[in-house]
């Protein structure tokens, strides 16, 4: 495990700057800690606020990211008042909660971690804890204390399981204060904790354990190379993995969303294809995962399904059931061990394996989706590891319900911001990488959705995409070229956000050209080009929508960008005219025809965006001579025919399409909105 410790780095750093620094060090390293997950500590002498000089400790606060901590996220806490529990023979969660909150100095400060008093009784100033792959391999097997001990022989003490608190707490630290030549602990089927004098000490006695740990495993492995037996499914090519996937994740987002909407993701990565494919994969699958810690995020266990049909419909029938029938499942799972008034937490799956094609992973939005998917990995290569040193072994199942409905677990879930308007929607925007597509997928963004930005202009709307993810976070947006007007482009790019993100909510059918001439002068190329991409470009795109909504089974919101010539048709613009009105009916049509699948249909009628628009940059100057007035007096002729003297802009119309997506529109479907700051001769008549 290589050492990414920096001597020049460090020596410019102190206290719990440098404490930052090594935890970051630890948390760019996947195989040590993942998502929030390990902790580290300080012990240190500072002043208190009237001055005077106070052992203090910052310790990680519940729920940061070691990868990205920063000072700010460490709590402060007062080191003698937490010695003083040493003596105290027990101690409630609740009890213990609100004593480590008298202990904080000042305020604003992260929640301290559930292992405060861990790290506070160990009489070490430096103390990390982490949940490596090597160590956990080595600690979820039968005899994991016989096995430790061969490894590590007597540097290392090992606590047999508990869950984090009070009593774990007082073990580790009667164990580091009985023998101080020891280097650390670690906590079956949890993970090591190791220390020192320094945090280089402290953080290389970690690599240490780790690489000692490892080259373990790597020896079992050539004595034992294939633990889960051979492969018995040989994955189908990757163009019929991606469409069979196209087909399947609808319809499986649709009964998993039956509590509330999830976003899934697809994973075929060559180390999953590979683990689903074993014959002992299934069984293995399900005997927990590889620390509690990580069950807020998988669950405890996957659904794996049993030799999956080749045939894609007959697969999603089997999918369904699966899902269904892990729902009952995990219903009296809930039951057989529930204690008091919990309330039950969603009872699908986290983590779908599908051998031949793969593994998905659901969550509220792309990022948590991923979280889970890559912690799943790490939970497939330690099942293997542990497999080869001895097999596999979790904690109980009675423990893995009361670590799951443990309540200091859940209330991380209380610490998260609440989630956005769009939040779980997964939106397609065709014309984005521009005008009013671009503002609008921007839009959807910051309201919390996925986005997913198609174009004619491929760089343009994976530029778009970029710009989301930059500003709103990796996952939120995706993108692919697509000419609405192509029928096999259209279903590609369909199927291509199904794929990124499980399936679809709202479709703002956006893209559009425009020709301007007289009826007399118009080529006819131009009128065919006109109601190719306008007419028949929203048709292929209704359709591709209807067929994913109805599949999927949730509903839905298509709106289509229609133009204020729906209703007042402009001089010397027969095609642009023309084909928006066709494209209207065809928006009322498809909402009288699928309303009974929950499916609200709505039509925008914008007028004159000038700021990005490329399609009014192709016809400005056509459009000044239809109005006789100059291009320079353009803009202002349109601005002054409308009642309210405004400019309309792209920001406008993406306002007036989100609300007609959001649930404050849950009763409309069918309608004309104009966005046209007033054109009176516009008016419905």
């Amino acid at each position: 495990m290589k050492n990414l410790w920096s001597d020049r780095d460090a020596s410019k750093l102190s206290g719990v700057e440098l404490l930052a620094y090594t935890s970051r060090l630890i948390g760019a390293n996947p195989e040590l800690v993942v998502w929030g997950g390990g902790n580290s500590s300080l012990k240190c002498v500072e002043p208190d606020h009237k001055g005077q000089k106070t052992r203090v400790m910052y310790i990680k606060g519940s729920g940061s990211d070691m990868r990205t901590i920063e000072r700010k996220h460490f709590a402060r806490l007062r080191l003698d008042d937490l010695i003083l529990l040493e003596n105290r023979s027990s101690m409630t969660d609740e009890e213990m909660v609100e004593y480590l909150g008298q202990t904080m100095m000042g305020g604003n400060q992260p929640r301290p971690s559930i292992e405060t008093l861990l790290h506070a009784f160990v009489p070490h100033d430096h103390v990390y804890h982490t949940h490596a792959d090597a160590i956990t391999s080595l600690t979820d097997t039968p005899h994991s204390a016989d096995v430790l001990e061969k490894v590590f022989g007597q540097e290392l003490a090992v606590v047999p399981y508990t869950r984090p608190g009070f009593t774990l707490s007082k073990w580790v630290g009667a164990i580091a204060r009985k023998d101080l030549r020891l280097k650390g602990v670690i906590l079956d089927k949890h993970g090591l904790i190791t220390w020192g004098s320094t945090p280089k000490e402290a953080y290389g006695r970690t690599l240490s354990f780790c690489t000692r740990a490892e080259k373990f495993i790597q020896a079992s492995k050539r004595k034992r190379p294939r633990p889960l037996g051979r492969a018995t499914v040989k994955p189908p090519a990757f163009a019929e993995r991606r469409a069979r996937m196209a087909v399947l994740l609808p319809s499986m987002r649709g009964v998993l969303s039956e509590g509330q909407r999830m976003i899934l993701l697809w994973d075929d990565s060559r180390e999953t294809l590979d683990f689903t494919g074993l014959d002992g994969a299934a069984a293995a699958s399900q005997l927990g995962p590889m620390t509690p810690d990580h069950l807020m995020h998988i669950k405890p266990s996957p659904l794996f399904v049993l030799r999956p049909s080749r045939d894609a419909s007959k697969l999603a029938g089997q999918l369904k059931q699966g899902l269904l029938s892990y729902k009952r499942n995990y219903l009296r799972y809930f039951h057989r061990y529930k204690e008091g008034g919990l309330n039950q937490l969603d009872p699908f799956p986290r983590v779908i394996l599908i051998p031949g094609l793969g593994m998905v992973t659901t969550g509220k939005n792309w990022q948590a989706a991923s979280i889970v998917r890559d912690l799943y990995h790490h939970n497939l290569r330690v099942i293997q590891n542990a497999s080869a040193v001895e097999w596999f072994q979790s904690i109980s199942e009675k423990e893995i319900h009361r670590f799951e409905y443990w309540p200091l677990e859940n209330y991380k879930l209380t610490l998260l911001p609440k989630e956005k308007e769009f939040s779980r929607r997964i939106v397609l925007v065709t014309g984005g990488a521009s005008g009013i597509g671009r503002a609008t997928a921007f839009a959807f963004a910051r309201e919390g959705a996925q986005v997913f930005v198609t174009d004619l202009d491929a760089q343009g709307a994976a530029d778009a995409a970029k710009g989301i993810c930059q500003k709103y976070g990796e996952g939120a947006a995706a993108s692919c070229g697509m000419d609405v007007g192509d029928e096999q482009s259209v279903q590609k790019g369909f199927e291509g956000c199904v794929l990124a993100y499980g399936g679809l909510d709202i479709v703002f059918s956006n893209a559009g050209t425009a020709k301007s001439s007289p009826i007399k002068d118009m080529p006819l190329k131009d009128w065919e080009l006109s109601m190719r991409v306008n007419a028949t470009g929203h048709f292929l795109v209704a359709r591709e929508t209807a067929r994913i909504m109805v599949r999927q089974g949730m509903g839905g919101v298509f709106i289509l960008n229609a133009s204020k010539n729906v209703t007042a048709p402009g001089k010397d613009f027969a095609a642009y005219s023309a084909s928006k009105a066709a494209s209207a009916q065809l928006a009322r049509i498809m909402a009288m025809e699928h309303g009974g699948d929950h499916i609200r249909v709505n039509v925008v009628n914008p007028d004159a965006i000038f700021e990005g628009s490329k399609l009014w940059e192709s016809v400005s100057r056509q459009r000044a001579k239809a109005h006789g007035v100059s291009l320079e007096e353009l803009k202002k002729f349109y601005i002054d025919r409308n009642l309210l003297k405004s400019q309309v802009k792209s920001e406008d119309v993406a306002e007036a399409v989100l609300f007609l997506a959001s649930d404050r529109a849950a009763k409309t479907t069918g309608a004309m909105f104009p966005v046209d700051g007033g054109v009176k001769e516009a008016f419905p008549r």
